[in-house]
């Protein structure tokens, strides 16, 4: 469908310049083609969770911080704060000058109704422990106590005051993630469900949703009511959903696309030669892993899941499966947070003869073998890459006598899946980091977070976290206590690290702004084109 406009789009062009004609304003429309690897599930910032929604989002709305084209912190909805002396209350003033979408003023209310969704039980929101630093968010969230009691709230229009349990030294950094954007009160009571619909949908940033055809794109076009719309350089943002890697890269050569959020990996020597610097491969602060379903047997066995962790040859899926383009993962946190070392599993060092070997005597223990073969499903979601991976596994369980079998689903139903606490064995997750603290990486591990596909759950990893949250203002303390919790889900296997990410995206030389760094972010606002 969009494909075909943009061939209309481009004849139209041709037919004006061959014939003399001027061209029209319309055509001068500056149209930045954005290829997306999966289809969002959702554009309701607190019913969402992958980085697929969360590139839309970030153009659709604003938090009360953002960041710029190099990921770093600048001010959103909020144009200043201050912080308390002891750090645990954060005051926000507003911009005078913002508006949403319809031209209403953006309020204090709007963040406070927001916090307060996030945690309703009835929201059900994957994100809502991201909020629990804030005085009794989680106590809300568990209906122990009621939304005002929350500590947030409007000392006027345009003052917002926060008030945390302890110092959280990530607090302003994870006010840029979607979970804490506001939404428009109005329009969803006025609207209902029907409030997120293209034409609907009342948003606070640079852009606004025109269209969504499911499979096909997403059409952003710039709101004129945007605070600082006088810089935007681009018109309409289309996001193009194409979960085939390979597909994209050939409509990207057709200048169909002007980016794509990822690369099909077997194929990276021959686009590097193609492509050349077009080639974005460097660090992103993420981990790939397989969540184990600990809670069902026989997985909730940890030897069990230490074995099958322990026979995955991660040295080859990160030199044959992705050309070098990852590294080997053995911890759930990546390296390269300022102050943390992260606790890698104890056989990290070993060789892989020597692990395989003991994970065929565990097996043996527990009455497994060739000649009684355990049998493991592995899902993942759609990707030349993740089916490979998925392969290599397979194939290097076999001669442990592990039967795998693999089931593949698109992205949003793979996710939905684990969202929704579904049956399976194990399933390939990827966690980016949401803030650049090893918190991100560890919290989805807790009990009460939605993210937690593992339904892992220890009391002396709770532990370990709480004294963590407690530790706010002592960082060294706090770090040594994160590093606890890593080590007793490290222990436990309650996840299986296996790479390290490093971002994979192709990019028009005629763009500007998309600037690599290792969040991986890149909001179309900062975005130009020849």
């Amino acid at each position: 469908m969009l494909k075909n406009f943009l061939k209309a789009t481009v004849f139209a062009a041709s037919v004006s310049m061959a014939s003399g004609m001027m061209l029209t304003p319309s055509l001068a429309e500056i149209i930045y083609n954005r290829g997306l690897s999966a289809e969002p599930e959702s554009l309701d910032p607190h019913k969402t969770s992958t980085v697929y929604e969360a590139h839309v989002l970030r153009d659709l709305f604003q938090g009360l911080v953002m960041q710029d084209e190099k990921a770093n912190l600048i001010p959103g909805a909020a144009e200043s704060w201050t912080v308390s002396d002891d750090g645990t209350v954060y005051t926000f003033k507003l911009r005078s000058d913002g508006v949403w979408s319809d031209g209403t003023p953006v309020t204090a209310d709007d963040f406070v109704y927001a916090f307060h969704r996030l945690e309703d039980p009835a929201t059900a929101a994957e994100y809502a422990s991201m909020l629990y630093p804030v005085v009794n968010a989680e106590e809300v969230n568990n209906g122990k106590a009621k939304p005002e009691e929350m500590g947030i709230k409007a000392i006027d229009a345009h003052t917002l005051q926060v008030t945390l349990k302890a110092p959280t030294p990530y607090f302003l950094e994870m006010l840029t993630h979607q979970a804490t954007y506001p939404v428009n009160k109005a329009s969803m009571d006025k609207l209902g469900t029907d409030w997120i619909k293209p034409g609907n949908l009342v948003s606070n940033g640079t852009f606004m949703l025109a269209e969504w055809v499911p499979n096909d794109h997403i059409k952003l076009v710039k709101n004129p009511k945007f605070w600082d719309a006088g810089s935007i350089k681009v018109d309409t943002v289309n996001y193009i959903m194409t979960e085939d890697r390979s597909a994209a890269m050939k409509r990207f050569e057709a200048g169909e696309m002007d980016s794509y959020d990822d690369l099909p990996t077997e194929q990276l020597g021959d686009l590097k030669a193609k492509f050349g610097d077009q080639i974005r491969v460097g660090p992103y602060l993420g981990t790939y892993y397989f969540a184990i379903k600990t809670d069902k047997e026989p997985w909730n066995n940890p030897e069990l899941r230490e074995a099958i962790s322990m026979a995955i040859d991660r040295d080859f899926i990160a030199e044959k499966v992705w050309q070098n383009s990852m590294l080997p993962g053995y911890s759930m946190v990546p390296p390269g947070i300022d102050g943390y070392t992260p606790a890698m599993a104890s056989y990290a060092d070993e060789s892989q003869i020597d692990r395989e070997d003991k994970a065929k005597e565990i097996l043996a223990k527990l009455g497994y073998g060739p000649d009684k073969p355990l049998k493991m499903e592995i899902r993942y979601n759609t990707s030349e890459n993740h089916k490979n991976t998925a392969v290599a596994i397979q194939e290097q369980l076999k001669p442990l006598g592990v039967e795998v079998s693999l089931l593949n689903t698109d992205t949003k139903t793979h996710y939905s899946f684990l969202q929704e606490k579904g049956n399976y064995d194990i399933a390939r997750a990827g966690w980016i980091a949401d803030y650049k603290d090893p918190e991100t990486f560890l919290g989805i591990s807790r009990k009460a977070s939605g993210n937690n596909y593992s339904n892992y759950d220890s009391p002396k990893f709770e532990e370990a976290m709480d004294k963590a949250a407690a530790a706010g203002g002592k960082p060294e303390e706090r770090m040594k206590n994160l590093a606890d919790a890593e080590r007793v889900l490290m222990d436990d296997t309650g996840v299986i690290p296996v790479l390290y990410y490093s971002y994979h995206n192709i990019v028009s030389s005629k763009l500007h702004g998309f600037d690599d760094n290792v969040m991986d972010i890149h909001p179309s606002r900062f975005i130009s084109k020849e």
